[in-house]
């Protein structure tokens, strides 16, 4: 059973991806909104920022840049399956010999690609433009890993807006407030810094702890308890998103 939904998830998987390669526009724009945001604060607004640390600006921002672009990126999936749905490939897969769950994990797989492939693009863009790290290799796996699991606790929000849209714009609104929220947080400037409600919210809202372990692991510097809470945010939101999604896909489709 376990091979047979794997099987169906690859070919679904492989389906969704031919479609992002006869469109590579879509990987171009997602990373290319992290990328102007990256040489606006880096040679217009980075110079005025003072971060109390000693690193460049460029090192201080890259993690937020890169939630950004993950927060970007999961807006296709919602628009990819919301077109899915409104064009009735859901119901022409109910009458195949196919697994249920492969359709929406297909999307999940896709999302995951194109979204590490943005990353690949947006890391390399820092390095050209003077980002630095002293990051081990196990660092840079506990970078993979947090990534990993912020695009799918992401994705599956996706999932859900793209299953519960009515129009095609709404289904990609969703992620508006997702590419803000790092704004309001210790992504571009410390928290410290900001009045008090504001500082409040920005120190207990889950980017920060995510781009504070970011940050250290690649400073190689320790990450203190912020992975911990960062994980914890991660998995939380993972679960209960999964759990909506599944609940709204299976009232769809019954």
């Amino acid at each position: 059973m376990t091979t047979y939904v794997l099987g169906d998830t690859a070919v679904l998987t492989g389906r969704s991806l031919r479609h992002i390669l006869r469109s590579p526009d879509t990987i171009i724009t997602t990373a290319v909104t992290p990328v102007a945001l990256m040489l606006l604060f880096t040679y217009v607004f980075g110079g005025a920022i003072d971060t109390g640390s000693q690193e460049s600006y460029i090192d201080y921002m890259l993690p937020g840049i890169l939630l950004i672009t993950i927060a970007s990126g999961v807006a296709y999936t919602a628009y990819r399956l919301f077109l899915d749905l409104q064009g009735g490939i859901f119901e022409r897969f109910q009458s195949m010999p196919i697994a249920r769950s492969s359709v929406l994990w297909a999307h999940v797989f896709t999302s995951l690609t194109a979204n590490l492939t943005s990353i690949a693009i947006v890391i390399g863009v820092g390095l050209l433009m003077g980002f630095r790290t002293g990051a081990s290799v196990l660092a840079w796996l506990a970078v993979a890993g947090i990534l990993i699991l912020f695009t799918l606790a992401l994705t599956w929000i996706a999932v859900i807006a793209g299953l519960s849209a009515k129009t095609v714009d709404g289904a990609s609104a969703f992620s508006y407030p997702l590419i803000f929220l790092p704004f309001i947080s210790s992504a571009f400037v410390p928290t410290d810094s900001m009045p008090g409600p504001v500082a409040w919210f920005a120190e207990n809202q889950p980017v920060t702890s995510i781009v504070n372990s970011l940050r250290a692991l690649f400073a190689g510097q320790p990450v203190g308890s912020d992975i911990w809470v960062a994980l914890a945010w991660l998995v939380g939101i993972l679960v209960v998103a999964y759990a909506f999604a599944i609940a709204i896909y299976r009232r769809k489709i019954s």
